[in-house]
């Protein structure tokens, strides 16, 4: 007799079918969705290790050479430990969204390509400057890899070319930012050196006018029988001398305050410059299908 309490055979196909058909219309659907998101261009520029003034020529290149291939030298850090504080600083910042950029763009993915010309606070589109200033922590971003030395720039939007005017503006804002502030510190030696010897320019002027005015009187002090008068003489004569050392030295020290300038500003060293994005960064399409199917 047979059992009519046996469960029925399970139909392995027919239960799979609707979780089946389920993902298959979860995944055509994501991948319609991401048809119609925007791409996203990173472009990036690489600034090598900035030589240290206090190893010496040779060494100094050295070490930015070793640095470059992930090797550390001793004493080897250059004057670039602050360039990423620099540009990720809310004063860059501020500018580079004040900034405007001429630059082509698609309204959305299918659209016709057209030009822009905007700052990047109107591109990101935010309400306030805070709420801007974190968006273009998206945006932009600036780091040192600790090891090769070596600082990283990058900007990533919906334009390729807006991604590389972005890198590239930061770039010289970075530049005029070092300039600045090296001159105004070697400046200041400059300016006090520059004065001190306008002053000693003018107490050589006026003790040539006194030696002058003496020897118009007393021609041959040296032979005067007097010894005040043969006492003035060289007193005057020595002062002068003094004066023109003075003023020969302080010319010499001006122009080592205005070499010093110069060699307080650091150099950029770009080892690649901001380059013109062809692919996109983001968003991965296929990913997206895959992990919503």
């Amino acid at each position: 007799m047979s059992d009519s309490s046996s469960a029925p055979p399970l139909d392995l196909i027919a239960s799979l079918k609707k979780p089946i058909l389920w993902a298959f219309a979860a995944g055509l659907l994501a991948a319609i969705v991401t048809l119609f998101l925007p791409n996203y261009y990173m472009s990036d520029a690489r600034l090598l290790p900035v030589e240290s003034k206090a190893l010496g020529g040779n060494l100094g290149g050295l070490a930015s050479a070793a640095a470059a291939f992930g090797v550390s030298v001793p004493g080897g850090d250059g004057n670039d430990a602050n360039f990423v504080d620099i540009l990720n600083s809310r004063s860059l910042k501020e500018q580079l969204l004040q900034t405007e950029f001429l630059f082509h763009a698609r309204s959305w993915r299918f659209g016709a390509e057209k030009v822009e010309k905007r700052t990047l606070y109107d591109y990101l589109d935010e309400k306030n400057k805070s709420r801007a200033l974190r968006e273009l922590d998206k945006v932009f971003s600036a780091s040192r890899d600790l090891k090769s030395k070596i600082i990283f720039i990058t900007a990533e939007t919906k334009s390729p070319e807006l991604s590389q005017l972005v890198v590239q503006k930061a770039l010289s804002f970075l530049e005029a930012f070092l300039k600045e502030k090296g001159r105004t510190r070697g400046g200041a030696k400059a300016a006090f050196a520059e004065s001190r010897l306008a002053d000693a320019r003018m107490e050589m002027d006026q003790a040539e006018e006194a030696w002058r005015r003496f020897l118009e009187v007393n021609r041959n002090y040296q032979s005067i029988s007097d010894p005040a008068v043969r006492l003035k003489g060289s007193r005057l004569e020595n002062e002068l001398r003094l004066r023109q050392q003075l003023v020969t030295t302080l010319a010499m020290n001006r122009e080592q305050a205005l070499l010093e300038e110069k060699n307080d500003i650091p150099i950029l060293n770009v080892m690649d410059a901001a380059d013109f994005p062809t692919e996109k960064s983001k968003p991965s399409r296929s990913i997206i299908v895959l992990a919503v199917a």
